[in-house]
């Protein structure tokens, strides 16, 4: 059914949808699609950040594990 829309439909499509919700509600709605990509990616860039540092080797402390296997056993795995 739908593979046969073509541009004239498409067209119409956007008319008829202008029509009934109005140009300001389009464009309200197209800003909060555009607020809520943003907030997308700066989430996805901010999680990323924070796994690129949780994975950074902090000070020997004590407070992460040590492998401990010995030298000879730890190419057998």
């Amino acid at each position: 059914m739908l593979n046969n829309i073509g541009p004239a439909g498409l067209l119409l499509i956007a008319i008829v949808v202008l029509v009934l919700f109005g140009r300001g509600k389009i464009a309200g709605l197209m800003g909060e699609v555009g607020k809520g990509i943003t907030a997308f990616k700066r989430g996805v860039k901010d999680s990323t950040a924070e796994i690129e540092n949780a994975s950074t080797p902090a000070a020997d402390d004590g407070s992460h594990a040590r492998d401990v296997t010995p030298a000879a056993d730890r190419d057998k795995a």
